[in-house]
């Protein structure tokens, strides 16, 4: 039987036996293992079984065949681990203190191996076979791979045709490789279990309300951020800019939600450092120029992320503090995952042109019992990403936007997405820490998912678009902002009297008062530049005999824009959903901008003059004959 060609091309010496590869580990040295699926599990198996090999230090980023001997006492004295991410496999393995975890950034790790801060003797990494030119590819694994090949003294490689040739910068000559080791098996493959509960639901819910058409995304590690893939089919010319490809966007390959075609860096292609996942992932990559392989020096820089426009990164966290403090390698003194690139990518996404971040976690874990937004992270958990570089954060019960927010609005909003279990235990300990106002009030202790239909976007006659939603808790200082900003003519048409302090004890009183169903409040917002900023508040409150007084007060430069018009029309349909029959409102005989608007959508209303100068309008939801109108 006559040899593939590849071989027959090269030195018969190089072409060897695991066995007689591996004679080149000696006892004491420094050994680096290709990440995840891209790891060549014949050659780790070969050096495990031979039993002169002591004292060998292994580097491997995530790891999934040796969880098969960490149990061993044998391994664990001749082998000393040292990971860069804890993988599920070896979770136990770490907890009782057999692994030596590295907490490093991805994208410095490369750095670390050419600097010989960590050392490497040889590096054992899988490849495909050699092109006619003697080219192989490290295929699904370039991340950290191709910097320790890089930087070892030695490199020993498993040729396997299964091995996917990728593009971009996973091409490796056979003139850097001292030992190819033929052995054709099948890949690691990767399976993530999908969440498909009502909280990955509500979760991937408010995520797609979040992302936009040609934003570039940056997917993050863990079985969430995967999952929540698939509330993202309806967006459009998506770009993918991410460390780990993996299967749960290979619909969104299919379908053509991701196309690239917006990407202002590498443009109409997919950048990558490794991928984990099934057969079938494997195909899909096999030599597909839709795909660009780079390492994580490059994937993970926060400057090259940042050449994107309109990035997004999407990761997970185990807990956050009220502060935005957020812990996602430990759970308390326990290791878990790792940093990873969480970091690199927040930071990236921060400084690109129109770019953000969102960690997603579910509101609690152990069942409900234990919340993950707390009032200060668990003894031992460390900060994987600082408070300064958190901006939204999602739970199954909204998101908290905290960029740019103080310990107050941080506090309000994040206690918001909390369960409403443990709501008023985090306003309370907050209190306790002195980061909010001794009275405040916890937001409602329910569920207020019910309100996401609350939520609209409508067209201005100045062609600008303002989103309507419910009032909440934490819109305090905006609100606060929106009063400051007003007209003194308009702030006594709204409160008949000239107001001049709109303090936290009015707001407090006025929250105090909205339960979203008797009682409530929506706010106008218009976006400039990256935040928005408030220009109309349209509020009812419960009356007798089923009416419920209504009110509306809306920015000077917004006036006369169809904004009042159009927040009624919304407050009646949930007033309607709340058994109310109609609408009263107190309305100044000069305020004729707000009579018209009454006029237009109740032409039968009744009206009443009062003492206070003006009129008492009685709007019925259904329209009667025998009423007085507004002229």
């Amino acid at each position: 039987m006559s040899l593939p060609k590849w071989q027959q091309k090269l030195p018969g010496d190089k072409i060897v036996t695991a066995q007689a590869a591996l004679a080149a580990i000696h006892n004491g040295c420094r050994v680096f293992i290709g990440t995840g699926c891209g790891e060549p599990q014949h050659l780790i198996h070969a050096m495990v079984a031979n039993s002169d090999t002591q004292d060998i230090i292994i580097y491997q980023m995530f790891s999934h065949t040796l969880a098969q001997y960490v149990n061993d006492p044998d391994f664990v004295e001749r082998f000393s681990l040292k990971l860069f991410f804890i993988s599920e496999p070896m979770r136990k393995a770490v907890f009782e203190g057999k692994i030596d975890y590295l907490p490093t950034y991805l994208s410095q790790i490369p750095k670390l191996f050419k600097s010989h801060r960590i050392g490497l003797d040889v590096a054992l990494v899988q490849v495909s076979p050699p092109d006619e030119f003697g080219y192989c590819s490290l295929g699904v694994s370039v991340d950290i791979t191709r910097s320790a090949v890089e930087n070892a003294e030695m490199v020993i490689a498993q040729v396997n045709p299964s091995m996917p040739r990728a593009w971009g910068d996973s091409l490796l000559h056979i003139d850097a490789i001292d030992f190819f080791v033929p052995y054709e098996e099948p890949l690691v493959t990767y399976h993530l279990n999908f969440l498909g509960d009502h909280i990955t639901r509500r979760i991937g819910h408010f995520i797609s309300q979040l992302v936009r058409d040609g934003d570039t995304l940056q997917i993050g590690f863990g079985t969430l951020p995967n999952a929540i893939l698939k509330h993202l089919v309806d967006k459009k010319d998506l770009g993918l800019h991410t460390q780990l490809i993996t299967d749960a966007m290979l619909p969104l390959f299919e379908k053509k939600v991701i196309t690239n075609k917006l990407k202002t860096l590498l443009p109409r292609r997919v950048v990558a450092s490794l991928c984990m996942g099934s057969e079938k992932l494997y195909r899909y990559i096999d030599d597909n120029p839709f795909f660009d392989f780079r390492s994580s020096e490059f994937v993970s820089d926060p400057l090259v992320i940042a050449r994107n426009d309109n990035l997004v990164s999407i990761s997970s966290a185990l807990e956050i503090d009220l502060t935005g403090q957020v812990c996602s390698d430990s759970l308390g003194y326990r290791f878990y995952s790792g940093i990873g690139d969480q970091v690199d990518f927040l930071r990236g996404a921060a400084m690109s042109k129109g770019g953000f971040s969102i960690i997603a976690l579910p509101s609690t874990a152990q069942n409900g019992t234990v919340s993950r937004i707390v009032s200060h992270l668990s003894e031992g958990a460390g900060v994987a990403t600082t408070r300064g570089d958190v901006n939204f954060v999602v739970t199954e019960y909204g998101y908290a936007e905290l960029q740019g927010k103080g310990i107050y609005q941080r506090v309000m909003e994040l206690a918001q997405i909390a369960h409403p279990k443990f709501r008023a235990e985090l306003i309370d300990a907050a209190k306790k820490h002195h980061y909010i106002f001794a009275d405040q009030l916890p937001p409602i202790e329910r569920d207020l998912i019910f309100l996401e239909k609350y939520n609209w976007r409508v067209n201005l006659k100045n062609g600008k678009t303002a989103s309507i939603r419910p009032l909440y808790p934490s819109d305090e200082f905006e609100s606060r902002n929106f009063f400051y900003s007003l007209k003194e003519e308009t702030i006594f048409r709204r409160f008949f009297y000239k107001m001049r302090v709109f303090s936290h004890e009015v707001v407090q009183q006025q929250w105090a008062a909205v339960d979203y169903q008797d009682n409530m409040s929506l706010i106008g917002r218009i976006q400039k530049d990256d935040q928005h900023e408030v220009v109309a508040i349209g509020s009812y409150y419960q009356e007798e005999d089923g009416y419920a007084e209504v009110a509306f007060v809306v920015h000077d430069d917004y006036q006369g824009q169809g904004l009042a018009s159009q927040m009624l029309a919304f407050l009646e349909q949930i007033a309607k959903e709340n058994s109310f029959i109609g609408f009263v409102a107190t309305v100044l005989y000069e305020n004729q901008a707000m009579l018209n608007v009454f006029a237009k959508r109740y032409p039968h209303a009744k009206l009443t003059p009062n003492l206070s100068g003006g009129f008492f309008i009685t709007m019925a939801f259904e329209p009667s004959s025998d009423e007085e109108t507004i002229v």
